[in-house]
């Protein structure tokens, strides 16, 4: 057993020995004490939370160190990592001991070799001590380099098989770009023992600030391979950066006859090294790389630091200026709160949709009131993402995906905002206008989950493109969203308006993204009146709208039309039928130009207050000079809104209905015209039993007001709830006797068009006819029903109908005292009262009407009903 037990033993010291000279220590075990072992003032020493090695001493004037057995040969590399919150000074420095022949660093007579960092001259340099303690300074580094408050720095040493030896530092702290201090050949001493480091420190201002990490000692092997080139990007149409696997020698990379491009381009003008990146190297060139065109770049005679030559390099690239679309938002996070399964920051998200790798250095994200600071020097690949966030946010999304922050960010607003992307010279590659409405959930609209796009080959739909993520976690920050699919745009640009926006200039506004190139046409726009374009743009960064410059003045109370063809959208969709559009220059209002037509104050269960406008004069209105306000409770005027910030115009003879969800108001009721209505962020309160609705002009000042109260509504209905107050004669008073119930045959409201209450010629007699004269209700789509045509001289008739067989006997009560309009009609679908088919035949229609005031009237109406 005890020979065994010496064979193992004796196993473990020869397996220690021949790896005594490779070390790798980081201090992720939380210890110096085990794997390796150090020694020496153990006490001054701690591993920090950080899982680095820091200074513990609080002693003024000392001199402390650490040690661990190391052994190596004359061909080794040496780095480590190591961090200083001082300025150093001739008391206060770090000695390296790269290799040492004691274990106690602190003696005079332990020799071997130093890298110093600090002295009097704020450098790194090297030095070899001697036996009497004297030290040799044997490469002395740039001084000045460590003259701050704080520095960090990777140093890396080697020391070759002929004793050559060549110190390197990197004041990033990474090791990525090294910056070479010198190098000297030195044989004084071939053996090591011991590596470690020894602090020498003054007063309290130096206690507990050095830190130490990342060492790392193993076998130096020569460099004997010719330097590769990485890439090569042009980052303009005359300048080209080429990155190398390594460091590049600077004067055989200074050469502009190193390099040449084929297609014309040639040889540089100038190339240098980068001062930051030394395997980095910056090309200008005369001649201009075309957009979109590939080059090959041929490399000639470039050196490493090791003297290996690069012969017959080549590189492929092209110079690619991105075009609109090319990179798009396609994912945004306005509302992160409540948390659902990502960090509580704004964020969005850029996708490359095109086949070519696109920097982003210089490019800008920018809202309605603000424009972020200039992005990183980031290349988005092909079919690739990239998170933008601010610099608070960046170490959180990170690990989502690759993540680049800027200042400025912009903040995305919950409900509404404007974002859009432009590149380093200020062209629109994408915008997104999106609000609260884009989702689709009702639960996911409060916060927490972000916005995608469906089809980033549709960049431009808007609504219909966008929806909540499905992803879990709320989001898919940096990959392919939830909700990709195909969503093709078929449909072409529609021309919603347009507006005078000055005395010879107008505006149009469509309904999507226009290609800004065919928009941008003089002849796809046809004008009236004489009138010819002269000029015009389409308006970043969304593009739905032109501006045109027009030949002549407009004339104040004309009304101008515009024609649009040959134009389309940004998918390609031509524009068809709705592009013409009016317009003409606004105009103050004075009292009663705009009337109050009609008042919903007490709608249906889940529906909203809507008041109808009607333009009686012969002025164009801007709307966003209109505002509608109530009364409160001292009888002043209160709860003003805006009716709009949009030029929006409202022509002489035309109705707007105004709500705060027009859709609402279309699903209950009947909207003859779909354009006549106007969203308003929010109306002011017009209470069930009565209140006041006021209208007011740009001034202030009153333009109509109506005191409206339940009681006026026709008292014959049992519930008024969801009927409207119609105006019945335009150019009446705005008091009771001008308002009446909408009529039950139009749905109790007739919102964006003429009253059914409208008054009409009072020297028309009543009447009711009937069409046709015979019908057959089998469903074919011929004369399947009756329609009973009414028409009578005033409001607040109430009809009974009744349907009669030639024998006299009642087979259908159709209708029971229906509040009717002006005019209106009812129909009969053959059926009788249990919704049974009745027999061909003679039937009688006999229709009795009367009014509150007394006034009575009966019709007879026969039809022949015949069945096919």
């Amino acid at each position: 057993m005890g020979k065994m037990f010496l064979s193992n033993f004796g196993i473990l010291l020869l397996i220690s020995i021949h790896s005594a000279g490779q070390l790798s220590e980081n201090f992720n075990d939380g210890n110096f004490t085990g794997n390796p072992v150090w020694i020496g003032n153990t006490e001054d020493f701690i591993v920090n939370s950080s899982l680095q090695l820091q200074s513990n001493n609080t002693g003024a004037n000392s001199s402390f160190y650490l040690s661990t057995a190391n052994e190596n040969a004359m061909a080794t590399q040496w780095e480590f990592f190591l961090q200083i919150n001082f300025n150093p000074s001739s008391a206060n420095y770090v000695d390296v001991y790269l290799t040492a022949s004691a274990s106690d660093l602190s003696l005079n007579s332990t020799t071997g070799y130093i890298v110093r960092i600090g002295n009097t001259d704020d450098e790194i340099s090297l030095y070899r001590k001697e036996a009497n303690g004297t030290i040799i300074k044997i490469i002395d580094g740039v001084n000045g380099v460590l003259n701050k408050s704080s520095s960090v720095m990777k140093i890396k040493v080697i020391r070759d098989a002929s004793g050559q030896w060549i110190l390197n530092h990197d004041l990033s702290g990474t090791g990525n770009t090294y910056t070479t201090e010198g190098s000297v050949s030195d044989v004084t001493y071939t053996t090591s023992s011991y590596f470690g480091f020894l602090i020498k420190q003054s007063t309290s201002s130096f206690f507990q600030k050095h830190f130490i990490d990342d060492i790392e000692i193993k076998g130096y092997v020569p460099d004997v391979t010719s330097p590769t080139i990485q890439s090569a990007v042009a980052t303009s149409t005359t300048t080209l950066d080429i990155s190398f696997d390594e460091p590049v020698e600077k004067t055989s990379a200074s050469l502009f006859s190193t390099y040449a491009a084929n297609n014309s381009i040639g040889m540089p003008v100038s190339a240098n090294v980068d001062a930051q990146d030394p395997t980095l190297v910056h090309l200008t060139f005369e001649n201009h790389f075309t957009n979109g065109v590939a080059y090959i770049l041929s490399v000639n005679g470039i050196k490493d630091l090791s003297g290996n030559v690069l012969d017959n390099g080549t590189v492929t690239f092209s110079f690619y200026r991105a075009q609109q679309y090319d990179v798009v938002i396609d994912e945004v996070f306005p509302d992160p709160t409540p948390q659902v399964g990502l960090p509580n920051y704004e964020w969005l998200e850029l996708k490359n949709t095109s086949a070519f790798s696109i920097n982003l250095k210089g490019w800008r994200l920018s809202d309605i009131n603000s424009i972020s600071g200039a992005l990183p020097d980031f290349t988005l690949q092909p079919d690739s993402f990239v998170i933008v966030c601010s610099s608070s946010a960046l170490a959180s999304l990170s690990p989502f995906g690759k993540a680049i922050s800027v200042t400025s960010f912009p903040s995305l607003d919950n409900d509404n905002d404007l974002i859009s992307l432009s590149d380093a010279t200020g062209k629109t590659i994408h915008a997104v206008n999106y609000s609260s409405a884009w989702y689709p959930n009702e639960l996911k609209k409060g916060g927490g989950w972000s916005l995608e796009m469906i089809d980033t080959k549709n960049p431009c739909s808007g609504f219909s493109n966008w929806t909540a993520s499905t992803d879990p976690s709320g989001g898919t920050p940096g990959r392919k969203n939830s909700a990709e699919a195909v969503n093709k745009d078929s449909e072409g640009p529609k021309l919603l308006r347009a507006f005078a926006s000055g005395t010879s200039r107008v505006t149009l506004v469509f309904d999507e993204p226009l290609d800004s190139m065919k928009a941008s046409s003089t002849v796809n726009y046809t004008f009236g009146n004489d009138i010819q374009s002269v000029s015009l743009a389409a308006i970043p960064p969304l593009f739905d709208r032109v501006t045109i410059t027009l030949n002549k003045p407009l004339a104040v109370s004309t009304v101008y039309t515009v024609t649009v063809k040959n134009i389309s959208d940004c998918a390609g969709n031509p524009i068809s039928t709705k592009n013409m559009a009016r317009f003409g220059i606004g105009e103050d209002t004075d009292s009663l130009d705009l009337v109050i037509n009609e008042i919903l104050y007490n709608p249906l269960p889940g529906g909203v207050d809507y008041i109808e406008l009607y333009n009686r004069s012969n002025k164009i209105i801007d709307l966003s000079k209109i505002f509608v306000a109530n009364r409160n409770s001292t009888n002043a005027i209160s709860s003003i809104q805006q009716a709009t910030t949009e030029n929006i115009l409202l022509f002489p003879t035309d109705y707007i209905a105004l709500s705060t969800d027009p859709n609402v108001v279309k699903s209950q009721y009947i909207a003859n015209d779909p354009d006549a209505f106007l969203k308003l962020t929010s109306m002011p309160s017009f209470p069930d039993n009565s209140g006041y609705v006021i209208i007011l002009n740009g001034q202030g000042n009153i333009v109509d007001e109506v005191a409206y109260s339940d009681k006026w509504q026709f008292a014959l209905l049992r519930n008024t709830e969801g009927v409207s107050l119609e105006r019945i004669d335009y150019d009446g008073s705005s008091v009771q006797s001008n308002f009446h119930s909408a009529a039950t045959s139009v749905g109790y409201g007739t919102p964006g068009y003429k009253n059914s209450q409208f008054k009409m010629n009072e020297n028309v007699q009543g009447e009711i006819t009937i069409t046709p004269e015979v019908f057959s209700p089998d469903n074919d789509g011929l004369d399947d029903f009756l329609t009973i045509n009414y028409r009578f001289p005033s409001s607040g008739y109430v009809a009974n109908i009744t349907v009669f067989d030639a024998s006299g006997r009642r087979v259908r009560h159709l209708q029971k005292n229906s509040l009717s309009g002006i005019t209106g009609y009812y129909r009969w679908d053959g059926l009788d009262d249990k919704q049974r088919k009745l027999p061909q035949g003679i039937y009688i229609i006999y229709t009795e009407v009367f009014n509150t005031s007394g006034k009575k009237r009966s019709f007879k109406n026969t039809v022949v009903l015949t069945r096919r």
